[in-house]
């Protein structure tokens, strides 16, 4: 038996060396046809649509690569107010999207909590439980976890960016915590989140051992849903300043980000998985490219085209400047172009959660 046999057999049974050697496997199609195998069983033919609110770029992090830090002060800060975050949420919903995704800055205040809470009861009150919430507001307190839970959300994406903590120590100041961020993912599954990380392929430094590790790290913390995708230097950032990518550099990194979903879906089997926006800020069918390699969620962007040059975490963001109507349509011609279909009116839990939460159910009745 082959390893992508194996892989493909088995879930959660690999070791880091077979797992690096599937990142570095010699036929990139051979190892995303396997990936995209699995995924077809698991899932089927079948996109997940998330519409996606980015509202506000204020931020108490400085991490060295994102282009929203704090320190950047090139960026027009904004932060929308509730009517607009509520009235972008109704959109997505009306117009078919299954779930919102709200992401803003990481801050953390009682200020903050309660803004966030009103806006989610908001938001459940006209889509109740049918309408999916995803949150990535960063680490929080427990208490306000539980807060966020209880007002309606239901999952929460907070990337590691990498399980290395000595590479994680390389790309942020001294006072952010690996560790912490750690205990954070911790909290989200306790407080009751579907829950989702991530990270960055193609740092500087990074090895394909410390990838390979990275999806161990996803088996062993058991994560719901995976958002990866390739690093893209920001000018205005310590990591990206003078850093352009050359075409060849750009191929390289779409192609380890590809890489990554499929080793992703080939080693967890049954987990959401994001076609990152970043895969097509490379390519202008990249997260086509990553359904085909074994990612399963798209999330279109239905902010306000006022906001959006505002909120780049990379140089080169895609769709800057197409409103969520023609965002809509586009996406859902390029779902059907590869032979897939776009679900719309259905939340798309992670099959994992599912198949935890029945477990769990049945468990309780015995």
């Amino acid at each position: 038996m082959s390893l992508l046999d194996k892989a493909a057999a088995n879930a959660r049974i690999l070791t880091r060396r077979e797992l690096a050697t599937l990142l570095e496997w010699p036929d990139a199609h051979e190892l995303f046809a396997a990936a995209y195998e699995v995924k077809c069983r698991e899932i089927g033919k079948r996109v997940s649509l998330r519409g996606l609110v980015e509202f506000g770029n204020i931020c108490e992090k400085d991490c060295f690569y994102c282009g929203i830090r704090k320190s950047n002060t090139a960026v027009r800060r904004y932060r929308m107010d509730k009517d607009e975050i509520v009235r972008e949420a109704e959109w997505a919903f009306k117009a078919g999207y299954g779930s919102v995704v709200l992401q803003s800055g990481e801050l953390s205040s009682e200020s903050n909590t309660v803004f966030v809470e009103d806006v989610l009861r908001r938001i459940h009150a006209f889509g109740g439980d049918d309408f999916g919430i995803t949150i990535s507001l960063g680490e929080q307190a427990e208490e306000t976890y539980r807060r966020w839970r209880e007002a309606g959300a239901h999952r929460y994406l907070l990337r590691i960016e990498t399980s290395n903590p000595t590479l994680y120590a390389r790309l942020h100041p001294a006072d952010h915590s690996w560790t912490d961020r750690l205990e954070c993912l911790r909290t989200l599954r306790r407080c009751g989140y579907q829950t989702g990380s991530g990270v960055m392929s193609g740092l500087p430094g990074q090895t394909t051992e410390d990838l390979a590790a990275d999806i161990e790290f996803f088996a062993a913390e058991d994560l719901d849903m995976i958002g990866m995708g390739p690093y893209i230097p920001h000018k205005d950032t310590p990591l990206g300043k003078n850093t352009a990518l050359s075409p060849a550099e750009r191929a390289k990194r779409l192609e380890l980000g590809l890489r990554m979903i499929a080793a992703t879906r080939l080693h967890l089997h049954d987990v959401n998985i994001a076609a990152a926006t970043a895969l097509q800020a490379l390519d202008h069918e990249g997260r086509e490219k990553g359904i085909l390699a074994g990612a399963n969620v798209i999330m279109p962007n239905v902010t306000d085209i006022r906001f959006r040059s505002d909120y780049q975490l990379y140089e080169g963001k895609p769709c800057l400047g197409e409103n969520p109507v023609l965002c809509k349509g586009c996406i859902e011609r390029r779902i059907t172009s590869i032979g897939e279909t776009a679900v719309l009116n259905g939340r798309g839990d992670s099959p994992r959660w599912e198949k935890r939460t029945s477990a769990a159910k049945h468990a309780s009745i015995g």
